[in-house]
């Protein structure tokens, strides 16, 4: 049996709480590491936070300048030479294109297996996998992800949303919701089969519990709909009187819906009093507009219409909530289209996955102070096709 099949093999038979336990023991059997971390990214993508298990012994690490954050920026093994002919490999922890953390093993540099390399970073991938299984059945995974506490607010929307990235052949895409820690209204859902992507962006009104009750109402009714295999307008009807319903008019939800075909690039759209959108194209940024329509659950029984957009290969596609293009300097002046562009462009070169928190920096400079007064939502589609 080689190497591979064994990790392989522990991991999928240890406790969900003991697969640092099981990665430590068959990769110091197997490959001769003296040292195995399980580095996970915090809410906010600014540190690596080590999962809680002993013998831990490494602070959190920064996204920013340390070669384990270049490991899970760059998506590639990043090899760390250490004192006495040692080397540290940080290998990226992802499922799907989502990014969970970094695997750091420290490993005799003369001593090191032919084909090493490559198969710890398959070993990093199959422990990612069962990382997403075993968040059914304990917390220890998510307490880690967490540099502070989390509101109940942001606690119920880091729940439902999907996941912060998501790789396919036809496209990838990424997303970050801030402040981190603290959001309430605010969300995005995305759901990709053989021959679609469903793309939900939305922005609810209110402030705490209230905002965050009021999206996991709208959110969950708009899966209801389209697992039921139900069509984005009627999806929006739906969705609309779920929320009416309950609140009957006092509170309501903008939403942007895309409906692609994956094989054409061709979209259906809904605009319930959406979000914004900027598509970068050719090395130009444009704002993309659709004939707003009226938010779910403002009215009782509003009827949807769908309108049409079709993707290129090389789009980017950038959607923002109002937390974004609505921000003020000190001074007053408001970040606006002209400064998103500017961001947009700037970013061009990174991976979707990459641009969301690279915007939502550039947006706290312009805001001037770490407190931000709205949730701010960012979710970039960079569009492949077949």
């Amino acid at each position: 049996m080689n190497r591979f099949v064994t990790a392989e093999r522990a991991l999928r038979k240890a406790a969900p709480h003991q697969l640092l336990d099981a990665v430590r023991r068959v990769l110091g059997e197997q490959y001769g590491a003296d040292s195995v971390e399980l580095l996970l990214a915090d809410y906010g993508l600014t540190v690596l936070q080590p999962v809680p298990a002993p013998p831990c012994t490494r602070a959190p690490v920064p996204v920013h300048g340390s070669p384990a954050g270049r490991a899970f920026g760059a998506q590639e093994p990043v090899v760390e030479t250490l004192p006495g002919g040692r080397a540290r490999v940080h290998l990226p922890v992802t499922v799907r294109g989502d990014r969970l953390g970094v695997l750091s093993v420290a490993l005799a540099d003369r001593d090191r297996p032919p084909g090493c390399l490559a198969e710890l970073a398959d070993i990093a991938e199959v422990l990612g996998h069962e990382v997403v299984v075993a968040e059914r059945d304990t917390d220890l995974y998510l307490r880690a992800r967490r540099k502070e506490r989390l509101t109940l607010a942001a606690e119920m929307q880091w729940q439902l949303l999907p996941g912060r990235s998501c790789s396919r052949p036809e496209f990838d895409l990424g997303a970050q919701l801030e402040p981190a820690y603290t959001i309430f209204g605010d969300n995005f859902d995305w759901s990709a089969d053989a021959e679609r992507l469903v793309l939900y962006v939305s922005n609810g009104m209110g402030e705490g519990i209230d905002a965050s009750l009021l999206t996991n109402l709208a959110v969950n009714a708009l899966r209801n709909a389209r697992r039921a295999g139900i069509g984005i307008d009627d999806q929006a009807a739906l969705a609309d009187q779920a929320v009416y319903a309950h609140y009957r008019g006092r509170s309501y939800l903008s939403v942007l819906m895309f409906d692609f075909e994956l094989a054409t690039g061709r979209a259906k759209v809904v605009d319930a009093g959406s979000p914004r959108l900027l598509r970068l194209r050719r090395g130009s940024v444009q704002r993309v507009t659709f004939d707003a329509q009226l938010p779910l659950g403002m009215f009782e029984e509003t009827d949807y219409e769908v309108q049409e957009f079709r993707a290129e290969p090389g789009d980017r596609l950038v959607f923002v909530s109002d937390g974004v293009h609505s921000v003020s300097s000190p001074e007053g002046e408001a970040y606006g289209e002209a400064a998103l562009s500017r961001a947009i462009l700037a970013t061009r070169l990174l991976p979707a996955a990459e641009v969301p928190r690279a915007i939502l920096r550039e947006l706290g400079g312009h805001r001037g102070r770490p407190a931000a007064d709205d949730d701010a939502l960012v979710v970039c589609l960079d569009w492949h096709g077949r």
